[in-house]
């Protein structure tokens, strides 16, 4: 679905990414991980045409993305929900979710507003609760569901999540990663980039560790979970040390 090779962006003169290579199959959840500054997100953000890459190839669905702007790539099936939520706080909760249709409301004529609601509040029901509440006013973990749906609203096919667990309290961290699992059953692909690298790796396929704008560690994400590598630098536990007794999964 998304090939990435020898990607390379940043901001200006600042070089962030750096010969980044990868890939992304349908029906996956991949997840980055890796610390503050390695680039997750310049990585989402070049992926979605909101930064300009200055060297390699993204190719989604066999279309090259360098010339594309972020509405064609969302067009074509590529949503991100961004860290921070950034939700329309003044708008109310259904008209946020109504402007993540727009793109499908001006290509597909049998798009149906009130049956892609129902499906976003099936799988949001506290959305449906609140649809007409100001979205400024819902809770941090209510607002990461908005900015969930509102990106499913544009049907994507590839779903990028840029810090969904950021600022939630343990017990809403579950119920979003229970969410983000179900959409991998219902047939969507989930490019997840996560500070929380224990929850994002036991739920997902395979995983990526960024680290200074480089990749240094990808496999499957069982094989990351059990690196002492990552354990040490990214999970809080240092498997060579005697006192180490957390559990890892």
């Amino acid at each position: 679905m998304l090939k990435i090779r020898n990607l390379e962006s940043g901001y200006s003169k600042l070089r962030v990414l750096k010969k980044i290579s990868m890939h992304v199959d349908t029906g996956e959840i991949v997840t980055l991980i890796g610390a503050n500054g390695a680039g997750k997100t310049t990585l989402l953000y070049t992926i979605a045409g909101m930064i300009r890459s200055t060297g390699g190839d993204i190719v989604l669905f066999d279309q090259n993305l360098k010339p594309c702007s972020p509405q064609h790539i969302v067009k074509m099936g590529c949503s991100l929900v961004p860290e921070g939520r950034q939700v329309f706080s003044t708008m109310g909760v259904e008209d946020n979710l109504i402007l993540g249709g727009y793109v499908r409301y001006k290509r597909d004529r049998e798009y149906s507003q009130t049956a892609e609601l129902k499906a976003i509040y099936d799988i949001f029901p506290v959305l449906r609760d609140r649809k007409d509440q100001l979205a400024g006013t819902l809770s941090g973990g209510e607002q990461q569901m908005l900015a969930m749906g509102r990106s499913l609203m544009a049907g994507p096919k590839l779903i990028m999540m840029d810090e969904p667990s950021t600022g939630l309290a343990p017990l809403i961290v579950k119920e979003i990663f229970k969410i983000i699992l179900g959409l991998r059953e219902a047939g969507n692909t989930v490019l997840l980039v996560e500070q929380n690298a224990k929850a994002a790796l036991a739920i997902a396929d395979r995983g990526y560790v960024l680290e200074t704008g480089k990749i240094i560690l990808q496999g499957p994400a069982d094989d990351l979970l059990n690196n002492s590598d990552v354990q040490r630098a990214y999970l809080g536990r240092d498997v060579d040390s005697d006192t180490a007794t957390c559990d890892i999964v």
